[in-house]
C-alpha cells in the first residue's frame, strides 16, 4: 500500500473514532475502549534494564502531565514515523544479530529486533516535540505467544500503538494483542502492569 493511501486511511479511521458516541463491540464481543488500565507496579524487562544503565537520562523520573491533544497533524506524524521506521529498518533478533538473547538498543545499522524499532520511534517522536511521558514501551503477548514490544503513544482519544509489524496506527484494544506491562507515564524507568479491560459483552459467548 502506498503512503498517501495509508494516511488517508488512517486519518479516515481517526475521524470515525474521534466522532464515536461509545465503545464499539468486536466480532468477538470485546469492547474496545480508549485507555488500558493499569494494575500496578510490576518487574522491569532485563533489556530495559540493561539500556537504562547505559543510557540513565532515557530512564529518569519527570512530572504527570495528561496525554497529548491528538489532531489531524499528530495523527499523520504518529502514521509516518511508524511507517518510514517499518519501511527502512530490517527485522532481526538479537540472536542472530548480537549473538545474545536480548539486547535492547537504538539501531544504526538498519537492523533490530522489535525493542530497537520501539526505542527508535520513541526517540524520533520525542526529537518532534512530544512529551516522553506519552511514549511508553509496551510489552505484550501475540496470539501464538510469543512476546512482542510496540510503543503505546498516550493521547486525549486513547492509546494508540505503533507496531513493527503492521504499517496501520491502531488503538490499543483494536488489535490482537495480550497486553502484559509498560513503562509507567511519570518515570520511564519504572514499568506497571496491564490489564486487559476489554470485557466480553454479555451473550458473546456460547
Amino acid at each position: 500500500m502506498k503512503k498517501t493511501s495509508i494516511l488517508v486511511s488512517g486519518l479516515v479511521a481517526l475521524a470515525a473514532f474521534l466522532g464515536a458516541a461509545a465503545p464499539a463491540v468486536a466480532q468477538d464481543g470485546r469492547i474496545h475502549t480508549a485507555y488500558a488500565q493499569i494494575s500496578g507496579q510490576t518487574s522491569i524487562p532485563v533489556g530495559h534494564m540493561e539500556y537504562c544503565q547505559k543510557r540513565p537520562y532515557d530512564c529518569q523520573p519527570m512530572a504527570a502531565a495528561a496525554p497529548v491533544a491528538l489532531n489531524d497533524d499528530l495523527w499523520r506524524e504518529l502514521q509516518d514515523v511508524n511507517n518510514h521506521f517499518n519501511t527502512t529498518i530490517t527485522a532481526v533478533s538479537d540472536q542472530d544479530l548480537y549473538g545474545v538473547p536480548e539486547f535492547w538498543t537504538i539501531p544504526a545499522s538498519g537492523y533490530g529486533d522489535c525493542e530497537d524499532f520501539v526505542l527508535l520511534k520513541r526517540r524520533m517522536l520525542v526529537d518532534d516535540g512530544f512529551s516522553p511521558a506519552d511514549l511508553l514501551i509496551t510489552v505484550v503477548l501475540q496470539p501464538n505467544g510469543e512476546g512482542h514490544a510496540v510503543l503505546t503513544v498516550r493521547t486525549d482519544r486513547g492509546d494508540f500503538i505503533l507496531d513493527n509489524m503492521r504499517n496501520k496506527v491502531m488503538l490499543w484494544s483494536d488489535t490482537e494483542y495480550t497486553y502484559l506491562k509498560r513503562q509507567a507515564s511519570d518515570n520511564p524507568g519504572r514499568w506497571v502492569r496491564l490489564q486487559d479491560g476489554r470485557a466480553v459483552a454479555v451473550g458473546s459467548v456460547k
